[in-house]
């Protein structure tokens, strides 16, 4: 590590990619981690960090592209806001580098054989999201209010999205139109550091089935008061020509009422059936409410996914790739097979959409989920669907299994992306099952929990992809897990 030195800038050889979007570079004999460059790629980067033998660098240019980087990026917004990262692939490539990223990481946890399925596509590859959260900001200190996503490496730069290709164009319609609209206000957004400002978030839901769209403004409470709004109507201010071109007006009702008319208004492929406003005086920057009223119509939608209907609304979670869903899940119900007589404990559960695929051919289905207004819906939906034998309880699973008295014949893991608690997998493992299907958005996790399986008399008997967020890192893995 002597020839490299902290702080100079090296160019060299991506040898390999390493989940999520980082590389191996191959200079002067060493290896360096790089972020955000890609195998076959040769790059410059900054020498960032040299500790215990391994080393980092920041990536500084590619000075020249890998063979399979052969498209032309379809996003303005590319390389900007950070998101879609892999657009200069074709979906096939972009596929198989995803698989090979997750297989690394199984294989270097698990020294048996199993059998590694690759990787399922998104039936769609773009306009596949059907959530997506704004945020009110500017792309530079003091420069024009702006709405949209952070721009790629910035905690407090916002990119002005006008045409984001993973979305459906009412997206881009209706983020065009707010953001005018609180131009002509002039209004403010909510700064990081002070918390003074009005405007926070704009969150837009769109089924996929149906068409139907909730819009959510969040903001403060903190109503700037008089503001100013050009005077488009000539009214005649004879007596105060300061006043000429502007009209005062204090009152937010005001705002919000043009706002309403204004989206409804809107050429839109799908239809709005819900406006809402949401105020949050939290200083993290999290999309949630204190408050929420219903300026127009309703605060939730209806979702199909095989077969079964789902109610949605502005806050709940739900996969935000509709169609894509339909195909991890089934995935997830081809892993779990024969449940007929038996009991299934859906962990991690959500809003119940697994517990509630598996449950018309189960003897009983419990979901325990810690999100209060998860379970809620959980509890909905299953009515909905008309199952009378499914379950679900509020908490953290680490605690609920204390107080569970059912015992389970399958047990489905759906975590957040930080995987399970060490704990939590000792009471998991101390039921017993013969069958676990582990469904993971963060294979690293995944790895590190299927090492304490391993540890337990738990081997993987088949994973599979699922590419629900084409064109980014991200990927789903679902794997069979079975007692030996």
């Amino acid at each position: 590590m002597e020839k490299l030195k902290k702080g100079l800038d090296y160019t060299g050889k991506v040898i390999r990619s390493v989940y999520p979007n980082k590389a191996i570079v191959e200079c002067e004999g060493e290896k360096i981690a790089v972020k955000g460059a890609m195998k076959g790629q040769t790059v410059k980067f900054r020498l960032s960090k040299v500790r215990n033998g391994r080393c980092e660098g920041k990536l500084v240019e590619v000075t020249e592209r890998s063979t399979i980087e052969t498209e032309e990026p379809f996003c303005p917004h590319f390389e900007l806001c950070g998101g879609c990262t892999y657009q200069r692939l074709t979906y096939d490539n972009l596929l198989k580098l995803k698989a090979e990223q997750v297989k690394d990481i199984l294989d270097g946890c698990l020294d048996y054989d199993y059998e590694f399925m690759g990787i399922a596509a998104s039936p769609n590859e773009k306009a596949y999201r059907n959530k997506m959260e704004f945020s009110f900001g500017d792309s530079c200190k003091d420069g024009e209010l702006t709405l949209g996503l952070h721009k790629a490496g910035s905690f407090y730069d916002i990119l002005q999205i006008t045409d984001c290709k993973i979305t459906n164009d009412d997206y881009n319609t209706i983020v065009k139109y707010v953001v005018e609209l609180c131009r002509k206000w002039k209004l403010d957004y909510c700064h990081k550091m002070s918390h003074v400002g009005y405007l926070r978030h704009l969150l837009i839901r769109r089924a996929a089935t149906t068409g139907e769209i909730l819009v959510n403004l969040v903001t403060t409470s903190q109503w700037p008061g008089r503001v100013m709004i050009p005077n488009t109507e000539n009214i005649d201010f004879a007596d105060n020509p300061e006043r000429a071109d502007v009209v005062y007006d204090d009152d937010e009702a005001v705002f919000l009422s043009e706002l309403k008319d204004g989206l409804l208004n809107l050429n839109l492929n799908g239809s709005i059936v819900g406006l809402l406003h949401s105020t949050n005086d939290d200083p993290a920057d999290a999309v949630k409410a204190d408050r929420i009223d219903v300026l127009k119509g309703k605060d939730f939608f209806f979702e199909e996914i095989l077969g079964q209907i789902f109610k949605i609304t502005t806050f709940s979670f739900f996969q935000t790739n509709s169609f894509g869903a339909e195909v991890l899940y089934s995935i997830v119900r081809d892993f779990v097979g024969n449940t007929k007589d038996k009991n299934v404990f859906d962990l991690y559960s959500g809003t119940g959409t697994i517990a509630q695929i598996i449950a018309p051919v189960a003897k009983s289905v419990t979901g325990v989920e810690i999100v209060p207004e998860a379970v809620e819906s959980a509890k909905m939906n299953a009515s909905l669907n008309g199952l009378d034998n499914c379950k679900f309880i509020c908490g953290d699973v680490l605690k609920v299994l204390d107080e569970l008295k059912d015992k389970p014949d399958i047990i489905v893991l759906d975590p957040p992306r930080e995987g399970i608690h060490p704990k939590a997998i000792d009471k998991i493992i101390n039921y017993g099952v013969d069958t676990i299907v582990y469904v993971s958005c963060k294979p690293t996790s995944l790895a590190r929990d299927l090492e304490i399986f391993n540890a337990n008399g738990y081997k993987v008997v088949k994973a599979k992809c699922c590419d629900m967020f084409p064109w980014t890192v991200h990927v789903e893995t679902v794997c069979l897990i079975s007692k030996v």
